[in-house]
């Protein structure tokens, strides 16, 4: 309970370094992350007027300025409300070699919320957990730090900050809320605290009545996790994936068909009717992701078309997915991604997606095979996050065989309105058709879920594509708004 580490926290002994020393050290290893194209995350939250900010003076005093920030994160804007919990979160994840210092963290919410209890908590802990193991598997350092006073020194710095005329502003709601309910707080931050540490990113309780102190226990406490990260041996984690036991793709029917006369029958109803779910869920407030992958040629460019022709463009967008730039290279694989999600009441249509990750990463090998490997279990946290934030995700993997995937690169090839589609790099992705579907085949296996399905689609005939990526659509999307009726 953090009653008794108020009581045990007063006997700490904290070895007698000044801080600048201290201060100078963590800089010099500041100068290393920036070399080893490593990031530095670091948490510092806790009560209200527990002296956050005398702390994150001394972490980053002897810092290079140019590569920390510091990020005061409170309550969410109205803005950042539209959309999933943890986008502006990941929005502001160091690039590598940098620092993020959270002034308040990513639990600021659960923290101050006393009312957030049961399956509400648990989805919110799911999120936090989720979005740790993300920056970790990263090679991330993450340093998490609680601060935590007694209620009479919490009572003296209210009073003290109060009457102060220069700084009094600095009180507020939030800081009276807990003090008078301080009990109740300690409590709720016990609980979560209990929740939310683990063996790869445990809590670290700091008693912040002696500020000084206070400081240089975090100082040290930075330095040291620095030092260890640095010193231990980089062991690659073994992956223990299960062997597949089917192989969908390769039992896809291409021989699937739609008559010219029938298409022409049903395209224009389908098409309004995919619009008019579209306003449904921007009047009910709610959003989706779409995900287009598949064969090379396979028409995912003609389907979205298809999809989209009547619905009203200020409710969606189309994210293309090229390959990543080095801004983009420099983060979290999801991190460019996470910038494309829709805000509330729009869809994002993905040609192409994360799934790169599990598929050209690593069939080309740009990516670590641990990596590629791990992915598969982020994606699938990923999108479950996504669900969790009220949203739909569905995934369509449009398929052709070698043989009309040659033809179509050739009918590109003589047709000069069309030749700028067609690269020397889909030539060579032709010759490693095969490689490339045994990695889709895998990605569908290990990533299909209810909740985020995988619909797999014959794309020979293109027109049959586009007819049933319409009805998929609306039975998807009718079923997701019936959820919320």
């Amino acid at each position: 309970m953090l009653k008794n580490y108020i009581k045990e926290l007063k006997e700490l002994a904290v070895e007698d370094v000044k801080r600048s020393d201290l201060g100078a050290e963590l800089g010099k290893y500041q100068r290393e992350l920036m070399d080893k194209g490593q990031s530095l995350v670091i948490f510092i939250d806790g009560f209200e007027s527990s002296g956050r900010s005398e702390v994150i003076k001394d972490l980053i005093r002897e810092m290079d300025p140019r590569y920390f920030k510091v990020d005061s994160s409170s309550m969410p804007s109205s803005s950042d409300k539209k959309y999933p919990f943890l986008w502006r979160f990941m929005k502001k994840m160091p690039k590598n070699g940098n620092v993020v210092v959270f002034d308040r963290s990513i639990y600021f919410e659960v923290f101050h919320n006393l009312k957030l209890k049961g399956k509400e908590l648990k989805k919110a802990i799911e999120d936090l957990l989720f979005f740790e193991e993300l920056l970790i598997s990263d090679n991330t350092i993450l340093c998490k730090f609680f601060l935590v006073q007694s209620e009479k020194k919490m009572e003296e710095r209210v009073e003290k900050l109060h009457s102060d005329k220069f700084r009094h502003f600095f009180v507020d709601d939030k800081d009276l809320e807990q003090l008078k309910n301080y009990d109740k707080y300690i409590d709720h931050f016990d609980k979560v605290l209990q929740l939310t540490s683990t063996k790869l990113s445990p809590w670290q309780i700091v008693l912040t009545d002696n500020i000084k102190e206070a400081s240089r226990y975090v100082l040290m406490s930075t330095l040291n996790m620095v030092k260890i990260h640095f010193e231990k041996e980089q062991i690659e984690p073994v992956i223990d994936l299960k062997p597949l036991k089917n192989n969908p793709v390769s039992e896809i029917d291409l021989t699937k068909e739609i008559s010219d006369e029938e298409y022409d029958k049903q395209i224009d109803n389908l098409q309004a009717e995919a619009s008019e779910l579209l306003y449904t869920l921007y009047q009910k407030q709610l959003s989706g992701v779409i995900i287009f992958e598949g064969t090379d040629a396979a028409g995912k460019g003609g389907a979205i078309k298809r999809l989209t022709r009547q619905m009203d463009p200020r409710m969606y967008q189309v994210s293309t997915t090229a390959a990543p730039t080095k801004e983009e290279i420099s983060h979290h694989y999801l991190w460019r991604f996470y910038r494309e999600l829709p805000p509330k009441g729009h869809l994002t249509i993905f040609d192409r997606s994360w799934y790169g990750r599990v598929m050209v990463e690593r069939l080309e090998e740009f990516t670590a095979l641990v990596r590629t490997q791990q992915a598969y279990k982020e994606i699938r946290d990923f999108e479950k996050s996504l669900v969790r934030s009220d949203m739909f995700v569905l995934k369509f993997l449009i398929v052709i065989d070698k043989q009309e995937q040659r033809l179509r690169f050739e009918s590109r090839q003589n047709n000069p309105d069309k030749a700028y589609k067609l690269t020397d790099e889909d030539w060579r992705n032709h010759d490693k058709f095969y490689e490339y579907e045994d990695v889709m085949n895998e990605m569908v296996v290990r990533t299909h879920k209810n909740r985020a399905p995988w619909i797999l689609v014959s794309g020979q005939n293109k027109k049959y594509a586009r007819i049933q990526v319409l009805k998929v659509f609306i039975k998807h999307v009718s079923e997701f708004l019936e959820k919320y009726d």
